[in-house]
């Protein structure tokens, strides 16, 4: 678990950039409160940035949590490995969209580069227009987690982030969560029979607020959605 708390395919780095843009649900949500064609982020020049993260795929890839517009996801534009094995990553928003006056919590998806080693306790700074922030991460202690399936890494004691992969149009959208234990299970809303997706293949990330969750060896069981979890599907949350 982060105590503040890739998938190395260019072809997902670059769908999932557009992917994030509009298609990260968060649980709950509050209501917006209108449009705006400004910045997605609520940070002021000189002003520090809050940010949390959690290991995803494996640890090859990891979330970076930041509160703003929940249309307007921030993507990262850089990530590089420095000379001290500090991660560092750049977060921009999409030029010219209009983002509600909402403030939520957001997930990122950065694929991590080569240079980071996932066993070994990684920091992590966040530029994200004039505010940088920083956080870490322990090491991660999971198994390999197959390419294109789900994977869950905990941000804090009561909040995880979910990765799935499918179209970058039509995310999973939480209905309701349960909690017993160590086990958290997550319904999803059924999608409109008239809903259309695009094609293509992208990560998206869900961030599902599971309070009092045991979280040593916790597990995440997804079902609904459609035909996406008609079986449900348990995988274990990265702590």
């Amino acid at each position: 678990m982060t105590t503040s708390r890739l998938l190395s395919v260019a072809a997902l780095v670059a769908a999932g950039m557009l992917a994030l843009a509009g298609c990260a649900a968060n649980t709950p949500a509050p209501a917006a409160s209108g449009d705006a064609p400004a910045s997605s982020g609520v940070v002021q020049p000189g002003q520090e940035l809050e940010v949390d993260a959690a290991w995803l795929a494996g640890g090859t890839a990891i979330a970076l949590v930041t509160s703003g517009s929940s249309t307007c996801v921030p993507t990262a534009s850089e990530a590089t490995v420095q000379a001290d094995g500090t991660l560092a990553v750049t977060l921009t928003d999409i030029e010219g969209q209009a983002c509600t006056r909402d403030l939520v919590p957001r997930a990122s998806f950065v694929a991590l580069p080569e240079g980071v080693d996932p066993t070994r306790e990684l920091d992590i700074v966040v530029t994200y227009a004039d505010a940088t922030g920083d956080t870490d991460l322990d090491g991660y202690s999971g198994g390999p987690v197959e390419e294109f399936t789900p994977s869950a890494g905990w941000v804090d004691d009561d909040q995880l982030v979910l990765l799935t992969f499918g179209s970058s149009s039509c995310a999973p959208v939480v209905e309701n969560v349960e909690v017993a234990g160590a086990a958290v299970t997550v319904t999803f809303v059924a999608p409109a029979a008239d809903q259309v997706c695009t094609m293509d293949m992208a990560p998206r990330l869900t961030l599902v607020t599971a309070p009092e969750a045991e979280d040593d060896n916790a597990t995440l069981t997804l079902a609904g959605g459609g035909a996406e979890f008609a079986t449900p599907v348990t995988i274990p949350i990265a702590d």
